[in-house]
């Protein structure tokens, strides 16, 4: 297979955007684990923002690694689930693995707003 033009580089800012979500997903899959594994019924709203947000960071990571011209759109969708993911985790700031995925989305969702309006 043949390459058409050398690929631009990266910037750092988007290695680093790429990074965050990639780990906030990983949060997320983690945080969902815990949610089921504490018995009852983990609540719907807190479950379904995990899963949307789990599922646009990883979605986001990858167009912008192969440089999608939708990347732009992408980052502000998923800066936007990763808000609200972050709020849902709130609601339960006794659970450290809450809070720690709260934080993890704070910071992508910040990343992501930012990549959203830098020409990719």
């Amino acid at each position: 297979m043949t390459q058409t033009g050398p690929m631009t580089a990266m910037s750092k800012e988007m290695q680093d955007c790429v990074q965050a979500c990639m780990s906030c997903h990983a949060v997320c899959e983690e945080t969902m684990s815990s949610c089921m594994q504490m018995g009852g019924a983990p609540s719907m709203q807190i479950m379904r923002a995990l899963m949307d947000c789990s599922e646009m960071t990883r979605m986001c990571a990858d167009m912008m690694m192969r440089r999608s011209p939708m990347s732009a759109e992408m980052c502000a969708m998923c800066a936007k689930a990763c808000d609200m993911c972050a709020e849902a985790c709130m609601s339960m700031p006794d659970d450290p693995q809450m809070m720690r995925c709260a934080e993890a989305c704070r910071r992508t969702a910040e990343m992501c707003r930012a990549m959203s309006g830098a020409t990719m």
